[in-house]
Formats: C-alpha cells, sequence, structure tokens
C-alpha cells in the first residue's frame, strides 16, 4: 500500500452524522452529534471529564460500534469499510500502550511494516521524526526502559510514518515536555498543509484556542456549540467561552 493520495479530490475528511452511543442500553455517552472536518483542519474536541469525547473518538477510530448515525473518513463509512479508513489514519489514545519487549526501531518497522511504507521512506522519516523530538540515541533499547515522555514521543512518531489523511488524538500533549509539545503543534501544522486533518480532544484550552482552525464543545453527549476559533473567541477566550456554554447546559 502507498501513502495516501493527496491528490483524491476529497475535502471532507471527517463526517460525523447523527452519532448516538450508549452503554448497557442505560447512559448516553454520545447523543446525536454531528460535525464536519475539511482537509488543513486542526479541529479541537473540548469538553469536561465525561462529556463523551473519549467515546466520539473510540467510535471514530472503529474501537466502538455505534447504535446510531455514520461516520466517514474521506468519503468511506468506517462501519462498511474498516480497513479504508484504518489506512488513512492514525490515533493516538490518552494513555498509549506499547509493546515494552520491542525496542523503539522493532516498534517503528512494526508499524512501518503494517502500513506498508517502503524502506526507503521509512528509515527517513523515522531518523527526521525521532531526531526532532531527540530520542533518536535511544531507538536501540528496550521500550520498557523508556520514561513516559519518551514512550509518547515514539508513539507521536509512529501515528507520523504513514503520513495520515486523518491524525485522531485524545489529550496528545499529556506527559510531553515544553519544547516536545512545540515540536508536536509544529509538526500538526506541516500535516494539516499537506492535505491532512487533525481531530484531537483537550483539557488544555490556552492551547486549542491558540493551535485550533475550528473548535466543538461537547457536554453530557451533545454538541452544544462549533465553529470557527476567531468566530468563537471573537470578543471573549475559549475559557470565557467554554465556562459560558456549559453554565447554559447545566442550567437547563
Amino acid at each position: 500500500m502507498k501513502d495516501w493520495d493527496w491528490n483524491d479530490g476529497q475535502d471532507v475528511v471527517l463526517a460525523v452524522k447523527h452519532l448516538t452511543k450508549t452503554y448497557g442500553g442505560a447512559k448516553t455517552a454520545v447523543d446525536d452529534l454531528s460535525l464536519t472536518v475539511h482537509a488543513g483542519d486542526i479541529y479541537g474536541f473540548i469538553g469536561h471529564n465525561g462529556a463523551g469525547k473519549t467515546t466520539t473518538i473510540k467510535c471514530i477510530v472503529g474501537i466502538h460500534d455505534a447504535d446510531r448515525g455514520t461516520i466517514e473518513v474521506a468519503g468511506k463509512d468506517v462501519r462498511r469499510d474498516p480497513l479504508a479508513c484504518k489506512r488513512a489514519m492514525a490515533y493516538i489514545p490518552d494513555n498509549p500502550e506499547i509493546y515494552e519487549y520491542l525496542t523503539g526501531i522493532q516498534y517503528l518497522n512494526f508499524i512501518a511494516d503494517v502500513y506498508q511504507v517502503s524502506g526507503k521512506e521509512r528509515e527517513a522519516r523515522i531518523r527526521k521524526e525521532t531526531e526532532d523530538f531527540g530520542i533518536y540515541p535511544a531507538l536501540g533499547d528496550l521500550i520498557s526502559t523508556y520514561s513516559h515522555g519518551m514512550k509518547q514521543k515514539l508513539v507521536v512518531t509512529g501515528a507520523l510514518i504513514h503520513r495520515p489523511r486523518l491524525l485522531v488524538l485524545d489529550e496528545p500533549f499529556v506527559g510531553l515536555d515544553p519544547e516536545a509539545s512545540l515540536i508536536l503543534r509544529e509538526k500538526m501544522h506541516a500535516l494539516c498543509a499537506e492535505g491532512s486533518a487533525i481531530f484531537f480532544s483537550t483539557h488544555v484550552l490556552e492551547v486549542a484556542e491558540k493551535l485550533c482552525s475550528r473548535i466543538a464543545v461537547i457536554s453530557g453527549g451533545k454538541l452544544v456549540t462549533e465553529g470557527s476559533t476567531e468566530e468563537l473567541t471573537r470578543d471573549k477566550s475559549l475559557e470565557d467561552v467554554f465556562m459560558e456554554v456549559i453554565g447554559h447546559v447545566k442550567a437547563d
């Protein structure tokens, strides 16, 4: 398999339509959620703990099945064509679990094998990404010897190897030092400049306000506001917007 075709003509990279997910037939974690992410978007998905962010993300990447609604990645339905969707995306959960009995380079080569990245391309990309994050000298070491921050940098490198059309991140900056956080933000911008899109959740509203082109706020499984960052924060900070809309939801 080659890298994703950047000239596929798909402007809508992620389309979530009327997504509903319940647990045990009782608790509704996501309630009739619809949103659209376009090529070039860095789309922030924010909400309080238990708002439905992680459940939404797990439905998008195919870990959970939706009870109702559809999810499409670059025009492919996650339920009907899951393999094509997985080929087009990369996912980093909030607490990545990786094979600690492998060395760093073995792990990255495994990921490159899964996505069928050619030897020449993988070698160049692995070196570039790991040098940028400062973990290249440790690639021969067992992952079990890595710090939490080093593991996070390794997982990010693995996610970038095949240049995903959609990069999905759940709290990506947790565990990263300030320098690594800055490097990740730069890489997110660079990936979107190539025609990709990024969908990520975060509790750090200052980061979302500076980094994102669009933002959605979810509360109680429902989308309560959505729009461009410029529109939402025209007269106030994102923190003010968040507290205002969450306050209205609780009052209702």
